[in-house]
């Protein structure tokens, strides 16, 4: 993980967010938040035995900050410092080729919380118990599946207000991607938005009121294949000035079963492609949770908005040198999950550390020769001088780092 946090410049990310430098502990404690978070463990502070296998170490420190120091640091952290930490990686992602930004899924994901504030509990699923429910918005790249950034709703931020905002911040990727949502999104002053003031192109589920029901209904269809078949009408909200183009895909064969979906998109793109190829690609944002939600994305224990951005925030630090990680890994190897990943290659080699002049070198025992670490990771410092990075660690005390496998 060091060395992808070398290639992606997550130590200066750190330390513009904790306006700290290299010497100063809020620094170093923000190193092991986002360690934490790659090793997918929340409460990491309480193992005292990794203390021994020193995990202290790769932060710079020579103890585990306690959970009352990681509280003040996150809590002194504002909501505009982490936002700003967003786009700063959104852009380093965007020029490591994390991105393709051809199309974008936002979602409204919900995480459960631990919060002792007085909140309406809403269920995730239908057949799930109600619980309290912390509400964020996410957007990530529907072609690789990687997140881009995220908010976070409160009685103060609608998720019309809350999704503006997490699309001026896609606007680093790309500023006329097709944006895949969802049905929360389906707002006259979303859409209203993005057609007049934004770039992007849009495709965002209809919700099924009576009025949308008679559209669908008195549409003329274009039969495309058995038991398919689309429509495109004009669409404009009650309140609304402007019509928008309005699809509808009917299926069934005959009358008594049909079932309906429409949609509102703002370009002239192909019906058949937007609805039977592009929107299913939405779905890698629900990969995405299911992939790396354990490294911070599944869990909430407070609904601070400082701590929760700032923790977050961290942790997207963490998923974005894992997904650097995994993509020297091969196959089937890059696709393990954080969970599997974390187990199998962060924390489960055995190994050893010894100082030689200005360099750490670790020395890894019986490392699955098919992860090609050897291959990776040899000769380290030539490696990354050749990449036209700095082999010098700076929250290592500017040590460089080297490995050898046995």
């Amino acid at each position: 993980m060091i060395v992808a946090y070398l290639r992606l410049g997550i130590w200066d990310l750190i330390k513009s967010f904790t306006s700290c430098s290299d010497s100063d502990i809020d620094a170093h404690i923000a190193m092991q938040i986002v360690n934490e978070s790659a090793l997918c463990s929340n409460r990491i502070r309480k193992s005292n035995y990794l203390a021994n296998q020193g995990f202290e170490l790769v932060n710079g420190l020579g103890f585990l900050a306690s959970d009352q120091q990681v509280h003040y640091l996150l809590d002194k952290q504002t909501v505009y410092q982490a936002a700003q930490m967003q786009k700063a990686l959104a852009g380093i992602r965007a020029n490591a080729g994390h991105y393709y930004g051809n199309t974008i899924a936002i979602d409204p994901h919900r995480i459960i919380t631990t919060s002792q504030r007085v909140m309406p509990k809403k269920k995730k699923q239908p057949e799930e118990p109600s619980r309290k429910m912390l509400q964020t918005f996410f957007a990530n790249d529907a072609d690789t599946g990687q997140p881009i950034g995220f908010g976070i709703g409160s009685p103060g931020v609608s998720t019309t207000k809350a999704t503006i905002d997490l699309l001026n911040l896609t606007k680093i990727v790309s500023k006329d991607a097709l944006i895949l949502a969802d049905k929360e999104h389906f707002t006259d002053k979303l859409i209203e938005t993005i057609s007049q003031q934004m770039d992007f192109d849009l495709l965002i589920p209809a919700i099924a009121n009576q009025r949308i029901k008679d559209i669908e209904q008195n549409s003329q269809y274009k039969h495309l294949w058995a038991g398919y078949a689309l429509a495109e009408t004009k669409f404009r909200f009650e309140r609304g000035g402007s019509d928008y183009r309005m699809l509808t895909q009917r299926e069934g064969e005959v009358e008594k079963d049909f079932a309906y979906k429409s949609f509102i998109t703002l370009k002239d793109k192909s019906a058949e492609n937007l609805l039977t190829v592009k929107y299913a690609q939405r779905w890698t944002i629900e990969d995405f949770f299911n992939f790396d939600g354990a490294m911070g994305f599944d869990r909430a224990s407070t609904f601070n908005l400082n701590i929760r951005y700032a923790k977050m925030s961290l942790a997207l630090l963490a998923q974005a040198a894992t997904y650097e990680l995994r993509r020297q890994l091969p196959k089937p190897y890059d696709r393990w999950n954080a969970t599997h990943l974390a187990d199998a290659v962060l924390g489960k080699i055995d190994g050893d550390i010894r100082v030689k002049d200005d360099t750490i070198i670790v020395t890894c025992y019986d490392a699955p020769k098919e992860l090609n670490l050897h291959e990776n990771y040899s000769d380290l410092p030539a490696r990354l001088m050749s990449e036209g990075i700095n082999p010098n660690i700076p929250w290592l005390y500017n040590f460089k780092l080297d490995f050898r496998f046995k």
